[in-house]
């Protein structure tokens, strides 16, 4: 399964942007997306995860109420939406899929299929 992610951009404090990772040479409703931040000089760390179905989600405390998660498995498609946005959300973005269990949706090495990464930068 091929990756990509894309929606990055430059945004003020308070925006909003959508971040979409698009599969391929794969059915993306087999698999969990899992989405994931790195800021400089900071480790990896979990945003979001939706499982298989898009019945259930679950984020990090820092993005709860102001991140959604979605997918729309016709479309082989998986989205973040990203409202109120703040300096600290800063990062890369990586979408990634695999089937973890619900206990270990936050570890990195239960996804199998990594995106390449978008850029969000909230500044004014």
């Amino acid at each position: 399964v091929q990756l990509q992610a894309f929606g990055g951009g430059l945004v003020q404090p308070g925006g909003s942007l959508r971040l979409s990772c698009a599969a391929s040479g794969g059915t993306l409703s087999v698999y969990g997306v899992g989405w994931f931040r790195q800021a400089p000089g900071k480790a990896r760390e979990f945003v979001a995860h939706i499982r298989r179905s898009g019945g259930h989600t679950y984020y990090q405390d820092t993005v709860k109420g102001r991140f959604a998660i979605s997918r729309d498995n016709a479309d082989n498609t998986a989205y973040l939406q990203m409202n109120n946005l703040k300096p600290e959300d800063t990062a890369i973005y990586y979408c990634a899929v695999g089937q973890p269990i619900l206990s270990a949706i936050r570890q990195e090495q239960m996804y199998h299929y990594w995106g390449q990464g978008t850029q969000v930068t909230v500044s004014s």
